[in-house]
């Protein structure tokens, strides 16, 4: 029930926030820790942070627009590839926010980080990736891309949220992703170069 009542705070804030880029952006949500989220040792058991993920993605599709063409074109998000380093551990009714950056795409997959936050302080982050699949396989990211442009202009929305996309097809740094997630998993930063 309290996982219904966050998704359904999500569902209706997300239309009254501003419109985000289907490109790299960032989604955050200002969230607050229940009991039913609490393992044996009293802090937000570590499978609730990556269902947590999942709101953040929800905030995004519906701020961007492409909830919306998902929805016309039967289009599922599933997630392929999920990691999380914990850094401190997150009490009962603590306030935190969780925070999804969309950073990349290759020619499948859509490449996410996610950190959970109180002020300054970082509990926990974690990288994903992607795929929308519709009724004959994997959508293709720059499909999906020109899917949501399509939507936007006949809804009006251009604008500085949807201007370049042609320009923000990002190289493919599958490789560095996965490094990138062994090196969290270790506790050391990643290259410069990577980021």
């Amino acid at each position: 029930m309290n996982l219904l009542c966050r998704l359904f705070y999500v569902l209706i804030a997300s239309f009254f926030r501003p419109r985000l880029a289907i490109g790299p952006s960032t989604s955050t949500l200002s969230l607050l820790t229940f009991p039913n989220d609490l393992d044996i040792n009293l802090h937000v058991n570590n499978g609730r942070y990556l269902t947590l993920c999942d709101l953040s993605r929800v905030d995004m599709f519906i701020r961007s627009g492409l909830a919306k063409v998902m929805l016309q074109r039967g289009w599922m998000p599933m997630i392929s590839e999920h990691t999380m380093t914990y850094r401190k551990p997150l009490g009962v009714f603590t306030r935190f926010q969780a925070s999804m950056e969309l950073t990349h795409w290759d020619e499948k997959f859509f490449f996410m980080t996610h950190r959970f936050t109180i002020g300054d302080k970082l509990i926990a982050e974690g990288t994903s990736k992607g795929v929308l699949r519709g009724k004959h396989g994997v959508i293709a990211p720059k499909d999906v891309i020109e899917a949501v442009l399509a939507f936007a202009h006949s809804a009006m929305l251009a604008g500085p949220f949807y201007a370049n996309y042609s320009s923000m097809r990002v190289p493919n740094h599958s490789a560095s992703f996965r490094a990138t997630s062994i090196i969290a998993a270790i506790g050391a930063p990643p290259p410069r170069c990577w980021l």
